[in-house]
């Protein structure tokens, strides 16, 4: 399904369904020390009941499955939802999905533990999907948002494979990332209380192959409205690139957790 948003990528449309046989492969990147610190903070842990919306192929739910919540994933997109449950079960794991926007979601009050919300926030109407989260929650349930961006001015590679996908797409807004302070988010109204606030630097190792593909994967190539010929373009150059760079290289992401608690 397509989507457009005046404030993302110019208002240009993008489908991340379009992306999906690269983002089952190529998007599961979060290391295990991402997933230990949402358990640390007990979000997606053994007795919960856990809404992951926004969730792509299912990479929140799967690689939190062992820590014992029973989870629940929700995407706009029926790509997106159908790797996540075929990767899912060929994981054995029993992992329900949903087809449908964020701001449609229907689920009965108070029944989840934890609601989380990871590199999709952004893309979702607050004034309608807060309100559902609120009503959703159990009495000391929890909302989390989670981001992880690489830092292109601190690693040469993640800049110059920004500098080709801007070459190709100029509309794309998803590049130049920079640290940044967290504040107590102005959409937690009368809602959420912060319960955690939490920024930190985490190293992730890539392949020429895993990083080509992760970048492929991205709103401004696979999920674009780029023609085929355009991809066909800059994969031939992006490849080129990554012959002159290690064969296993780091990419310096930065992590945000917004852990608010409701009231």
């Amino acid at each position: 399904m397509e989507i457009s948003n005046k404030t993302i990528d110019n208002g240009k449309a993008f489908d991340w369904g379009r992306a999906s046989k690269e983002y089952a492969k190529y998007r599961d990147i979060y290391p295990k020390e991402f997933y230990e610190k949402l358990a640390e903070l007990s979000l997606g842990i053994k007795g919960q009941e856990v809404l992951d919306i926004g969730t792509g192929t299912g990479v929140i739910p799967r690689n939190m499955y062992g820590y014992g919540a029973n989870w629940t994933g929700v995407d706009i997109s029926e790509n997106q939802i159908s790797y996540a449950e075929q990767l899912s079960k060929e994981a054995g794991m029993d992992i329900s999905y949903y087809v449908s926007a964020a701001e449609d979601i229907d689920f009965p009050d108070g029944n989840f533990d934890a609601v989380i919300a990871c590199q999709c926030f952004m893309y979702f109407n607050k004034d309608v999907i807060l309100p559902k989260i609120h009503r959703m929650l159990k009495p000391d349930g929890h909302f989390a948002v989670l981001f992880m961006a690489w830092l292109p001015e601190e690693s040469e590679i993640a800049k110059t494979s920004e500098e080709i996908v801007l070459k190709y797409n100029p509309s794309w807004t998803g590049g130049h990332m920079t640290r940044y302070t967290l504040e107590t988010p102005a959409w937690c109204k009368d809602m959420f209380e912060p319960a955690h606030m939490l920024t930190y630097d985490l190293p992730v190792t890539f392949t020429r192959d895993s990083w080509h593909g992760r970048i492929k994967a991205c709103r401004g190539i696979g999920a674009s409205s780029l023609s085929q010929e355009e991809i066909t373009a800059w994969e031939r150059e992006h490849m080129a690139y990554m012959q002159t760079v290690p064969e296993v290289f780091d990419i310096l992401h930065y992590v945000t957790i917004i852990d608010v608690s409701k009231v």
